[in-house]
């Protein structure tokens, strides 16, 4: 008895070590899915069992993976396609049928962790054949921890684009970047991040590299220029109606702005109109063909039209809604379209601006909060106040100089009084500054440090301009050393000015009135203009890598830095545009009925309530006359 016991246990070791041998089953990357996965509720609206029918064109990159001839694949497509399904079928494949060595490469190491966490965990849960492959992550346990899991013949590395040490060491057979249009220009001082992630695949014949992003900006987008190197692959489906294949493309789109309810697609042959149901139907039967010659790269490109969870009057009303905004065209160009946003002009003509001045003296009715932006320089301080409304439609109230040595009080006394003035809303309100930014560049910084260091509840803030592409408006502040004293700080917000100009820039080019529109004075002369144009925006090649930086093309930008840290304070603010708007439209009914009661009762009229947010800046005005034959502050002189 014994013996039959031994002879079965040696029988099980045997059978177990040929079943880690055999060959995996001959199943594509699409029929693994359709047998096998399930879509987790917390990562998905559609949980459940997956079909690769739900969207058809995903059985065509998937598959890729799977043919021996295909070593690269990239995807360069809009949003809402269900890329991030197809990047989790791949893994999930290679978990189960095909044990690799997998990296996961995500713009940064947060979003690699968040990867993992959010998409990772749930598809091993929820996915019996994974399920008993990967192991959770245990902190004690180095095999599987966020970052890194261990499975059967394989593990999974992930890692961000920004982290060098992630991207050294291990060769890698199957290398996964999502988002590289969102990877650093270089890893730290290692090189692209794209370009060492594919090094670690160099030992392997049978390596897979996957490509997959959202393209940015034309002639520096990377999905742009790897699907320009590809067979360019694009999806075609038939017409319902004359049964004749085409591609899905946004000219083709119809609507009327009164109704995006009515949206169709026109058939480019026979004219037909498609409804949503029309096209979900054309979806299922298309199929994926080439525009250029097969090298090993097999390249795919889709947009939103094709997507099976979007519906075209949804599509048609982001376009409507970001149409009037350059930056907001451009994401939808780049999230809905899947294409790069090409710039219209990297400068701007200053006499057309000077064309299109205003006359306004008060503060318009649709204005609602002022901020201020100052700049310092080695002999005076430039100040400019802006007025901003819902959208972010924005009127210069005004721009002044305020000539004297920053190192000595006298500038900043006169500073102090600027910004504790009030000015007149149409309403009948006076409207204080709410917040203000001062540059603490230059040759100034330790004065700026003490200005801004006693008034930061009075929102004064301290602003360090940071450059390089992709740093936001506004990032998260910081304490920085002031003086000598070890416990003498100030709080400090980086400013990406780059980001910041590009957006100023594009709202400069709107040319009707609404949001993001930029109003000016008749007051403003032609200096002021050529201050607010003097940079442009070109591209550099630095090693071999495309960067854009702005430039000076002019020697006076003040302007342009002033309007830059004012528009810094109104996203350090972040008002509610709306109720602000209302509490000043209940205080000029307020006002119009007190004046009416005096008018009735033969009395003098008493002066209009302030609005709430005046308070702040009062404080700051000192007790004490100001002969004006001696202030030093110029107004539009340059």
């Amino acid at each position: 008895m014994n013996q039959i016991q031994e002879l079965q246990k040696i029988r099980g070791i045997i059978r177990q070590a040929f079943n880690c041998w055999k060959c995996p089953p001959k199943l594509t990357i699409s029929q693994w899915a359709d047998l096998y996965r399930y879509l987790s509720p917390e990562a998905s609206a559609e949980p459940g069992k997956y079909k690769t029918s739900r969207a058809e064109y995903q059985r065509g990159i998937m598959d890729a993976f799977s043919d021996p001839q295909v070593t690269r694949i990239v995807v360069m497509s809009s949003a809402q396609v269900g890329k991030t399904e197809i990047l989790n079928n791949i893994v999930g494949y290679y978990i189960d049928q095909d044990p690799s060595t997998i990296l996961n490469l995500q713009p940064t190491l947060e979003m690699a962790q968040t990867w993992s966490k959010d998409r990772l965990a749930p598809m091993v849960r929820d996915n019996p054949c994974l399920t008993k492959k990967v192991k959770n992550s245990k902190s004690k346990d180095s095999d599987n921890t966020i970052l890194h899991k261990l499975f059967p013949g394989g593990h999974i590395t992930m890692v961000g684009a920004n982290s060098p040490a992630g991207l050294a060491s291990r060769p890698i057979r199957i290398v996964l970047c999502d988002e590289v249009d969102r990877y650093p220009v270089s890893a730290g001082a290692e090189g692209d991040p794209v370009n060492l992630a594919i090094k670690r695949t160099t030992t392997y014949w049978n390596k897979k590299i996957g490509l997959f992003s959202t393209p940015t900006i034309k002639g520096i987008s990377r999905i742009e220029k790897a699907f320009a190197e590809s067979d360019q692959r694009y999806y075609f489906v038939p017409c319902p109606h004359c049964g004749v294949y085409q591609r899905l493309r946004w000219g083709h789109v119809k609507y009327s702005k009164d109704n995006v309810k009515e949206a169709y697609y026109e058939c480019e042959h026979c004219g037909a109109h498609l409804s949503d149901s029309d096209r979900y139907r054309a979806i299922a039967r298309g199929y994926w063909e080439a525009q250029e010659e097969f090298k090993g790269v097999a390249g795919f490109h889709l947009n939103e039209l094709y997507s099976p969870w979007r519906k075209l009057a949804d599509i048609v009303q982001d376009f409507l809604d970001a149409k009037d905004k350059p930056d907001t065209l451009k994401t939808w160009v780049n999230t809905s379209l899947g294409e790069t946003w090409e710039e219209a002009g990297e400068s701007v003509d200053p006499d057309s601006l000077e064309a299109r001045t205003e006359d306004y003296t008060k503060i318009p009715k649709n204005a609602v909060v002022l901020t201020a932006g100052v700049d310092t320089q080695d002999d005076r301080l430039e100040v400019e106040i802006t007025a901003w409304g819902k959208g972010e439609e924005s009127w210069l109230i005004d721009y002044i100089r305020l000539y004297g040595d920053p190192d000595q009080p006298e500038v900043w006394e006169q500073l102090d009084d600027i910004l504790a003035s009030d000015y007149l809303h149409e309403s009948g309100a006076r409207l204080n500054i709410s917040a203000t930014c001062i540059d603490t560049g230059g040759h100034k910084t330790q004065s700026v440090y003490e200005y801004g260091r006693t008034r930061y509840t009075q929102r004064v803030y301290l602003i360090k301009g940071v450059g390089g592409e992709g740093i936001p408006i506004v990032g998260a502040q910081s304490k920085v050393k002031c003086g000598k004293s070890k416990n003498k700080t100030v709080k400090l917000f980086p400013v990406g000015v780059d980001q910041a100009k590009g957006t100023i820039y594009g709202r400069l080019k709107i040319s009707s009135f609404g949001a993001g529109y930029m109003h000016f004075p008749r007051k403003c002369d032609k200096a002021y203009f050529d201050s607010l144009t003097a940079e442009k925006l070109i591209t550099k090649f630095v090693k071999g890598f495309p960067k854009r930086t702005w430039e000076k093309i002019r020697q006076r930008n003040e302007a342009l830095d002033c309007r830059v840290y004012s528009y810094a304070a109104l996203k350090i603010l972040n008002p509610n545009f709306e109720k602000i708007g209302e509490r000043l439209k209940e205080n000029a009914i307020k006002n119009k009925l007190q004046e009416l009661k005096q008018k009735l009762s033969n009395k003098e009229p008493e002066k209009p309530d302030k609005p709430a947010n005046e308070n702040t800046a009062l404080k700051m005005r000192k007790k004490r006359k100001i002969n004006t034959k001696q202030t030093y502050a110029q107004s539009w002189r340059v």
